[in-house]
């Protein structure tokens, strides 16, 4: 879809449909709206004084303009009460409006800056919540339907402003917002993929796209170089895939200085099974999007070399299948991981910690002054938080309140868990330096805390993004399927380190 900014008054502006907003609360439209209201001979306040336009959020109500004004319909979307509206609000407010527009056979819609000038919104903030919400509440994943879809496509969105002095700062936002917006698609995009075409050797051609298109340093370490460097852990669990692991790391240098100032590290199973501890068949499938944390990492360098901001990032993704080939590693089975501690195996299961193991080591050799993994890792999490909120850990008190300031402008929420010392007894072996999990008790917890073992004294948090990699239905600009989380939410991290 096409975004555009135009500047010209709304209501005589061409379109299919123009999208207005109205408030909970409000006895008569304001703004753009009552002028649009007006144009229709007061068609929004009959509807308003009659109890059909209420303003609660998400509220759409379609009105026909009967050729009275160039667009045929006039979308009138509620957007809550004023004092409590929120960027995230406007996202999600677009995305259901634009899908049901969709599902009208509309193709071209005009908007104004939903919610300019109410609770600090910005020309900038409202046109990049415009755009991010109308890009992410239109995805859709076709690729091997061969079924043309029933609705046919929106086309086009223009943001349009009366005031020619504000077009820079509408057009800087959207740029923004479709930057942001269609790397989370991407991450989306390889999440939805099934595994046989998103194996570890279509992850690296993917980064290699990533890299030739934003011009980003690309090194993908094939079986032989991680061997070299002694990368145990991440190749016991691959010993079990006919598909050759990849670890796969991007570099963006936007800053002249050798540092690396953050590594955004992500988990990379394309397919997990479980391996010798075998997962229940009910449900396997979704196993297809154990990768997500590893599309995320990639999705998110591919936005931050287009946005350019003064920072040096390394993207790592430690990519392989979990598989019970003959071959394959066992329960009772130690590792050696590069950073030579040793891992006793108690379940073949928990095998992303022991991927992220190594990168986290390699993030570590490599002078990362700050470390970001992101990674499906645990059901625990999920038992904790649901699919509402990403559990974050650290041992950085002032990286993880970034991360979370982050999401909360993203509208991607995360809950800080515990890191308590006395976790980390439960992942003590009797035979190795540590065992891969912790058993049943405090699961996401005690993951963590093995993650921790590796993350040395850097700076790092941990995102278990295990219940929001997925959605089971529509929920604002979160369609069915995979999510994105937290591309966006990295993304403004990585901007807010470099100012």
């Amino acid at each position: 879809m096409e975004i555009r900014v135009a500047a010209g008054d709304t209501s005589s502006f061409e379109a299919d449909a123009i999208m207005m907003s109205f408030h909970e609360g409000m006895e008569s439209p304001e703004g753009e709206t009552a002028v649009v209201d007006e144009a229709l001979g007061g068609a929004i306040s009959q509807l308003i004084s009659q109890g059909e336009i209420k303003g609660k959020v998400n509220e759409v109500t379609v009105i026909h303009s009967l050729g009275k004004i160039p667009a045929a319909r006039v979308a009138v979307v509620g957007l809550g009460k004023r004092d409590g509206l929120s960027l995230d609000k406007v996202r999600g407010a677009v995305a259901e409006t634009c899908r049901l527009l969709r599902r009208k056979r509309v193709s071209n819609i005009a908007t104004v800056a939903l919610g300019v000038g109410i609770a600090g919104i910005t020309f900038e903030g409202a046109a990049q919540a415009v755009t991010e919400g109308a890009l992410l509440g239109l995805y859709t994943f076709r690729k091997y339907m061969t079924k043309e879809a029933e609705n046919g496509e929106i086309e086009q969105l223009t943001i349009v402003d009366a005031d020619e002095a504000n077009i820079q700062s509408l057009e800087e936002g959207s740029r923004k917002g479709k930057i942001i917006a269609e790397a989370v698609n991407l991450a989306r995009d390889m999440v939805n993929e099934p595994a046989n075409h998103m194996t570890p050797a279509d992850m690296a051609e993917m980064a290699a796209r990533q890299a030739e298109t934003h011009s980003l340093d690309l090194t993908v370490l094939e079986q032989e170089q991680m061997q070299e460097m002694g990368m145990g852990a991440l190749l016991g669990v691959a010993q079990g895939s006919r598909q050759p692991p990849k670890f796969i790391v991007l570099r963006y240098k936007g800053d002249d200085s050798d540092k690396t100032d953050i590594a955004l590290i992500g988990k990379g199973i394309t397919f997990d099974s479980g391996g010798i501890s075998i997962k229940p068949s009910a449900g396997m499938g979704e196993m297809k999007g154990d990768m997500a944390g590893g599309a995320s990492v990639i999705a998110a360098i591919s936005a931050i070399a287009q946005l350019k901001p003064k920072i040096n990032v390394m993207a790592v993704v430690a990519a392989t299948e979990n598989l019970p080939d003959g071959g394959a590693v066992k329960p009772g089975d130690i590792l050696t991981s590069m950073s030579g501690k040793t891992i006793e195996i108690v379940n073949t299961d928990a095998e992303g910690r022991l991927t992220l193991a190594d990168a986290l080591d390699y993030a570590n050799k490599n002078g990362a002054r700050h470390m970001v993994d992101v990674a499906t890792l645990t059901g625990s999490i999920r038992m904790a938080l649901g699919d509402i909120y990403t559990g974050a850990f650290g041992n950085n008190q002032e990286l993880v309140d970034k991360v979370i300031a982050a999401g909360n402008e993203a509208g991607e929420l995360f809950w800080q868990m515990p890191m308590h010392e006395e976790y980390k007894e439960q992942n003590k072996s009797d035979v190795a330096d540590i065992q891969n999990t912790g058993g049943r008790w405090g699961g996401s917890i005690t993951a963590a805390q093995f993650l921790a073992d590796f993350a040395g004294d850097t700076p790092w948090v941990h995102l278990d993004i295990a219940g929001k990699e997925l959605n089971d239905k529509e929920r604002n600009y979160l369609v069915k399927g995979a999510t994105g989380v937290p591309v966006r939410t990295l993304v403004n991290l990585v901007l807010s380190l470099a100012k």
